[in-house]
């Protein structure tokens, strides 16, 4: 698999498909503890070697998922980041050194490692991103050997920008997919400038990039796909990257079409975001070992070209561009 790296991080290079984790611990219906480690073993085997958890997901299940998998794999190789701050009230207040030490070593127990390699503010309050005393604080745990670096996690393009504007930033996390393009006008061009790594989250758009949806398909009540269509529990930009379900199907049959012969539109959807190359890592989600394989190999296919990624665009600006591009 191809590698990229993250300059921040001492350089660090990683797969380009790693894997995101929220699946395994909790809102995307059940994933037993046996189906979990299959998954993250099927996408190590595929060349995956960058796991993104948190430590809400399953309120530290994910996390001590992470841990077990990495305890039975000694010598993994593996480039393990989490993210912080989802626990308590949203409130800029709570945002302090001290809180994050509690965190950081909630995290570190989990994790069952003595430094965490990448630990990152997980869509915090807007007021966060603008406040010196946050960046000095996890300066401060990356000077105690807590972390190696930092990242931000963030709902907007403006709060990515004043992160990256930050010399200790390492990552910005952000959603990038067809259905997102909004970060292709600035952050990425911003973030190659200053060498902070991009991780592209909601890839596929909660899944309907897989084009495994129609407008009969339902969902569990403990999958946020049927509880946070509308931003109950959290930024409704999680949930099918804020476009509405009917919208996006409309999309995704624009779409299909422009799938090559042999390939999925998941593997398309994700390919598409490679072939920018400020993208540092993609972390699709994966609720089994098959899906977590289907992810991984979309590294291996060739570069769209720009025919099709003209094409993707148009489908944008008709459909998606009135619903989200203004709020994220």
């Amino acid at each position: 698999m191809e590698r990229r790296s993250f300059p921040k991080l001492g350089g660090r290079a990683v797969g380009v498909i790693g894997l995101g984790t929220w699946q395994l611990g909790a809102d995307w219906g059940d994933v037993d503890e046996d189906d979990a480690l299959a998954t993250v073993d099927a996408a190590v085997a595929s060349g995956v070697t960058f796991l993104d958890t948190a430590d809400v997901y399953g309120d530290g299940r994910s996390e001590q998922l992470i841990g077990r998998y990495l305890r039975e794999h000694p010598g993994h190789g593996l480039t393990v980041a989490t993210k912080m701050g989802r626990r308590v009230p949203q409130e800029p207040a709570n945002y302090t050194l001290d809180n994050f030490r509690a965190w950081n070593d909630r995290s570190r127990t989990n994790l069952g490692v003595d430094t965490i390699d990448l630990v990152q503010l997980h869509c915090p309050p807007t007021p966060v991103f603008s406040t010196q005393a946050v960046y000095d604080a996890l300066d401060t745990l990356v000077e105690e050997k807590r972390i190696s670096a930092y990242g931000v996690s963030v709902e907007t393009t403006a709060e990515a920008l004043e992160a990256i504007a930050r010399p200790g930033t390492a990552s910005v996390q952000i959603i990038l997919n067809a259905f997102r393009l909004k970060p292709l006008e600035a952050v990425l061009p911003a973030a190659a400038e200053a060498g902070v790594g991009i991780i592209a989250r909601v890839p596929l758009a909660s899944g309907l990039l897989s084009g495994r949806y129609d407008a009969n398909t339902t969902f569990p009540a403990n999958d946020h796909r049927s509880f946070n269509r509308h931003g109950e529990s959290f930024d409704v930009g999680e949930t099918f990257s804020g476009v509405d379900f009917e919208t996006g199907l409309e999309a995704v049959r624009r779409l299909t079409p422009l799938v090559p012969e042999g390939t999925t539109l998941a593997q398309f959807a994700l390919r598409w975001i490679l072939d920018h190359p400020a993208v540092t890592v993609i972390i699709p989600g994966a609720r089994n070992a098959t899906q977590a394989r289907a992810n991984a190999s979309a590294a291996a296919l060739p570069p769209l070209s720009p025919e099709t990624h003209a094409a993707v665009t148009e489908v944008y600006d008709e459909l998606i561009r009135p619903q989200v591009h203004t709020r994220w």
